[in-house]
C-alpha cells in the first residue's frame, strides 16, 4: 500500500530587513521602502492588506523614532512574507526594532485609551485594531548584540 501523494505548493519566504535612521525622516522612508517591497512581492499598493500595513508600518516606525531612540542607533525594520495556500496569500509579519529596551509598550490588550483631547497615544490602538497578532519581544541578538526591542504585528492575507 503506498501512501497518498499531495500536491505541495512551492514555499517560498520572503524577508526584507534594513536599518533607518532614528527621525521622522526615517520614519517616513521605512513606511514607503516597505510598501514599495509588499507591491514586489505581489501585495498591489492600495490594496486592503497594503493600507493596514502601511498604518502598522507608520506607527510602529513612529513609535520607535519618538519612544525608542538611542542617540546614534538606528532602527531596524523587517518584513517577512509567507506564502499560504492558492487561496490564501498568506502572513505578512512587520517587525520594528529599537535599540531602547528598558521603555516597552504596553502589550495586546493592555493598551489604554489615551486621555480626551490627547494628540498622541492612540498608535498602539491602531496596531491593535488592525493586526491579527502582535507583541513586544526582546530584540533578537545578532553578532553586534544590539539591545532593545522589537514590535511585532502579523496581517494573516487573503485573496
Amino acid at each position: 500500500m503506498e501512501a497518498p501523494v499531495k500536491a505541495q505548493p512551492d514555499v517560498t519566504v520572503r524577508v526584507f530587513k534594513r536599518l533607518f535612521r532614528a527621525n521622522p525622516r526615517g520614519a517616513r522612508l521605512a513606511r514607503r521602502v516597505g510598501l514599495y517591497q509588499l507591491h514586489a512581492w505581489g501585495i498591489p499598493y492600495l490594496s486592503d492588506a497594503s493600507e493596514s500595513a502601511a498604518l502598522i508600518i507608520g506607527e510602529l516606525t513612529a513609535n520607535a523614532v519618538t519612544h525608542g531612540r538611542v542617540p546614534g542607533r538606528d532602527f531596524e525594520l523587517r518584513l517577512v512574507h509567507a506564502p499560504g495556500e492558492p487561496s490564501v496569500l498568506g502572513l505578512l509579519r512587520i517587525e520594528v526594532s529599537d535599540s531602547l529596551g528598558e521603555r516597552r509598550p504596553p502589550g495586546p490588550g493592555r493598551v489604554a485609551e489615551p486621555s480626551s483631547g490627547s494628540d498622541s497615544g492612540r498608535g498602539l490602538l491602531i496596531v491593535d485594531a488592525l493586526a491579527d497578532r502582535w507583541a513586544v519581544l526582546d530584540r533578537e541578538q545578532g553578532p553586534d548584540r544590539t539591545p532593545g526591542k522589537t514590535v511585532r504585528a502579523e496581517l494573516d492575507l487573503l485573496h
